[in-house]
């Protein structure tokens, strides 16, 4: 059997695996106690359930890595990431109950509440009992564009399942037009357009958690990329309108923004991607009567401590050697640093804009700002891997690593596996953020050393358009 052919079909053979988990022990309503290792050992979720689980997201992640380079063309790529997310369609989600909390906020502001006002213990909705506790007092952290959709799927769908069901249409419409949108971004950076398509689409985080999980990244993703396609062909109030929608997703994708501005000569069309993403996030803002409240609902995100987050690993690594409220200040420091980080690449951007490209700054811009951090959720990794995937023409190994550890976090309904190792994580994560720390001054020293460095030499090398 050729080696493309065994990569697919194992995978498949992953993903139905997982749909079968998905059917067995997926997030359900109401929302039940959840699957953890302990109760797993104890045997009260059967031996079927977590062999379905581990089989499957072993498999899934083994293709995915096994395949990176043995993609034979776009349309094969496209063809084995639909195979590995359709299984997962007709099943409750896998990874989070979050959809369920779409869903309410949804409900919420399609019946005319304010989703930042309060949680679903507070405004109330009709399928409150399917959203997580944790949860359940916390506004919406997402922003307008986001709760506009929710509302549409919740007033069309009329039941849980049936906003459900949009939702996850809507998610799926999102990683269609990220599939679109990377061979365009490739193309300009010069990296095949098939291992770009490969690394995103066949990423098991793409099937667990945005297909099947209807995570919002989906549309994030969707919208952010797009806005670079449109930078890439030199549309600039087009890039600036779709990435004023992505930040009305969730604010994160404002980090992208200052790094496009640098793919436009002259300040006039600067100023048109700076006013497209105002305008267009205002109007969504004040259209929808929800105003600039979901300001404030980015407070909430905070609430999860876990030590995948490096900021937050070292405050708890901390604690354990008896440093009271470390946790605190190590994530101020971590966005403090993030600050600093933002600002270095954006200055070598703006140096390399005439002979490199400022489209990879952009995706180690991302990369920062998910290491930094207060929070990590798995599906945070695929935020630097879509602009990566398409613009790093080195060896990729690096690429896939962390999302590969990352798909293999969550429990079928949700538990991270992190809650399980608190104390020893966090040591290993900070041992690893120190490792990382130093290599990237040593390389950064190595790089002022290199001739041409400061001017972009190595990429003019590279014949970088």
């Amino acid at each position: 059997m050729p080696r493309p052919r065994l990569v697919r079909y194992l995978g498949l053979a992953g993903s139905l695996f997982l749909a079968g988990a998905a059917w067995l022990g997926g997030a359900s309503s109401p929302w039940e106690p959840t699957v953890t290792p302990r109760t797993i050992l104890a045997g009260r979720d059967g031996v079927l359930l977590p062999l379905c689980w581990l089989l499957g997201t072993v498999l899934l992640i083994g293709a995915w890595w096994a395949g990176r380079r043995s993609v034979p063309h776009p349309r094969w790529a496209y063809v084995t990431a639909g195979l590995w997310a359709l299984p997962l369609l007709p099943f409750l989600p896998l990874g989070s109950y979050d959809v369920y909390s779409y869903a309410c906020q949804g409900w919420q502001q399609a019946a005319g509440l304010d989703p930042y006002a309060g949680g679903v213990d507070l405004l109330g909705c009709p399928w409150a009992d399917a959203v997580a506790p944790t949860w359940r007092t916390s506004p919406a952290p997402y922003g307008p564009v986001f709760l506009v959709l929710a509302a549409i799927a919740a007033k069309l769908g009329g039941s849980l399942t049936g906003t459900v069901a949009l939702l996850r249409l809507i998610a799926v419409l999102g990683v269609v037009a990220l599939g679109w949108c990377l061979p365009r971004i490739a193309h300009r950076a010069g990296v095949p357009p098939e291992r770009a398509v490969w690394l995103v689409l066949a990423c098991p985080l793409v099937p667990i958690h945005l297909v099947s999980g209807a995570h919002n990244e989906a549309v994030m993703l969707a919208l952010m990329v797009g806005g670079l396609t449109a930078a890439v062909a030199r549309r600039p109030l087009l890039a600036g309108v779709l990435l004023g929608l992505a930040v009305g997703v969730k604010a994160t994708a404002v980090v992208v923004l200052p790094f496009v501005v640098l793919l436009f000569p002259g300040l006039s069309r600067k100023a048109m991607v700076a006013g497209g993403a105002a305008g267009a996030l205002a109007a969504v803002s004040f259209g929808s009567g929800l105003g600039l409240g979901w300001l404030s609902g980015l407070a909430g995100s905070g609430v999860s401590v876990q030590w995948t987050a490096p900021p937050t690993a070292i405050g708890m690594t901390l604690e354990l050697f008896g440093v009271p409220g470390a946790v605190a200040v190590t994530r101020i420091l971590g966005m403090i640093a993030l600050a600093g980080v933002l600002l270095l690449l954006w200055l070598r951007a703006r140096r390399s804009a005439r002979t490199g490209d400022p489209l990879r700054y952009t995706g180690l811009a991302l990369a920062a700002t998910v290491l930094l951090a207060p929070v990590f959720h798995p599906w945070y990794a695929l935020w630097p891997l879509a602009v990566l995937a398409a613009t790093v023409r080195r060896d990729t190994r690096w690429l896939v690593v962390p999302p590969a550890v990352a798909a293999a976090l969550c429990l079928p309904d949700g538990y991270n596996l992190a809650l399980a190792t608190k104390a020893q994580g966090a040591i290993v994560m900070t041992l690893l953020a120190g490792f990382l720390a130093w290599k990237v001054v040593h390389e950064a020293k190595s790089d002022s050393r290199r001739p041409g460095a400061d001017h972009g030499g190595t990429d003019r090398h590279r014949g970088v358009p």
